[in-house]
Order: C-alpha cells, then sequence, then structure tokens
C-alpha cells in the first residue's frame, strides 16, 4: 500500500487531495493545524486503515520530524509528498512589512522544503513530491507580494528536486491552481474588481473547483504520471496562457486603474 503525506489537509485543495487519493487506495498522513478539521477529513474518508491525522503547524521547528514519525509508525513507508499548505490575502511589495514576508516564507518554502528534505531520504524509487504552487509563480500578478515570492521559490525547489534526485526514482513536479473556489478565496468572488480579472479573463465556463486541483495531484501520484518530472502543471482553465476577455469585459465601459 502507497502512503502520502498532504499538507493542509483540512480543507479546501488539501482536504480535497485527501479524500481523492484514499479513493484511489492510497494511504493518506493528513496535516493540519486545526485538530477538529481534521476529525471532519477522516469522517470523509470512512476507512480507518487509510487515514492517520497529524494535527501540527507545519512551521514549527520539529513539524517535520513530527510528520515522518507519524507516517512512519502508522505506514512504514513514504511514497508521496503534497506540499499544499498555504495562505492567501497578500498585499503588494510596498505595503509587505517584515512579519507578513516571514510568515509567507516560512509557511509556503521554508516548511516545504525542510519536509521534503526529512522525506527524501526514506523514499524509494517510484516516489514523487507534488509542490502546489500559483498561477503566480507563473507569471507576475497584482498585490502578489509575499505569497509569489514564496511561490516562486517553491517553483525552483521543484526542479532541483526533479534534478538532484531524479536519478534515484523520486521525481518532482508543481501543480499551479489558478483562482479556484475554496474558503479561503469564497468571500473574494464577491468583489467586482476580482471578478473582472478572473471571471471575465478565463477562457473557460467557470472557475476552477478543488477537484480539478486534486485530480491532477492524483494523476502525479499514479502510474500515469510516472515519466512526468520537473514539469509545472497549470490548473487554470487558460487564464495565464491567454489574452482572452469575456464579450461582457470587451462591451463594458472601462475606468482608469487607480
Amino acid at each position: 500500500m502507497q502512503v502520502a503525506i498532504v499538507t493542509g489537509a483540512s480543507s479546501g485543495i488539501g482536504f480535497g487531495t485527501a479524500v481523492k487519493l484514499a479513493g484511489m487506495g492510497i494511504a493518506v498522513v493528513g496535516v493540519g493545524r486545526d485538530a477538529g478539521k481534521l476529525a471532519e477529513l477522516e469522517k470523509a474518508i470512512a476507512r480507518p486503515e487509510l487515514i492517520a491525522a497529524v494535527a501540527v503547524d507545519v512551521t514549527d521547528d520539529d513539524a517535520p520530524r513530527r510528520i515522518v514519525e507519524a507516517a512512519m509508525s502508522r505506514f512504514g513507508r513514504i511514497d508521496f509528498l503534497v506540499n499544499n499548505a498555504g495562505a492567501g490575502s497578500p498585499k503588494p511589495l510596498h505595503e509587505t512589512d517584515d512579519a507578513m514576508l516571514d510568515g509567507f516564507l516560512n509557511l509556503m518554502l521554508r516548511a516545504p522544503f525542510r519536509l521534503a528534505r526529512e522525506v527524501i531520504p526514506l523514499m524509494k524509487p517510484g516516489s514523487a513530491i507534488i509542490n502546489v504552487t500559483s498561477t503566480f509563480a507563473v507569471i507576475g500578478g497584482r498585490r502578489g507580494g509575499a505569497y509569489s515570492a514564496a511561490k516562486g521559490g517553491l517553483n525552483a525547489l521543484t526542479g532541483h528536486i526533479a534534478c538532484q534526485y531524479g536519478a534515484l526514482g523520486i521525481r518532482s513536479n508543481n501543480v499551479a491552481p489558478g483562482v479556484t473556489v475554496t474558503p479561503m478565496v469564497q468571500g473574494r468572488l464577491d468583489d467586482p474588481t476580482f471578478k473582472r480579472i478572473n471571471v471575465e479573463m478565463t477562457p473557460h465556463t467557470r472557475l476552477g473547483e478543488v477537484e480539478d486541483i486534486a485530480s491532477t495531484i492524483a494523476f502525479l501520484c499514479s502510474p500515469g504520471g510516472s515519466f512526468i518530472n520537473g514539469q509545472t502543471i497549470v490548473v487554470d482553465g487558460g487564464w495565464s496562457s491567454t489574452k482572452y476577455l469575456s464579450q461582457h469585459a470587451l462591451t463594458s465601459t472601462w475606468t482608469a486603474a487607480e
């Protein structure tokens, strides 16, 4: 039985990914800060033999050791690491203080780095690390600030892991979601500017959903993804790779940017 560590598993993309992987028969070590939400994950998976919950802040100094020890003591192996834990609502560079900078870098770059460092020595050929980055690691984005810096660094880390450890049979790839309807962004969908930037510029009939991202991660953990290494799979409906504007946007009255 294969085993996957999924961080940020208590909600959103991490929750959906954990459920998806368990549905494939992969045992999941679900990591999150909220023990109550992790209990909901256990209920959703509904197969106790396939889930171990670890309530820990991934930025804690002892988090990698605790997570890996939990995985090895429960399942005896680690095949996949999904570095998904993250946070949103960044500010542009000139509004970002050191505390916000350190918070984003610690959560979305330092923590994945340290956890991967702990996991790699235990991985066998056929294992994989999937880092959940962002379209803001692919193109420049307004208000990206420390978020863009952290995700961009994670993108570069993926390339290093793919090169350094690929010959050992350990792959590493990025999954870069666009705006995905999760609790983290739900409230922003009521913001007209946010909707214009995302809905009106996406050449698809909808925004991304958790299932879209979870399915892509699951593919990279499947035999079908076994020769994919050092790549970024962008899951955004074409938002970052086109210059699309909806008919509504094209026919609307525009005002000068602030």
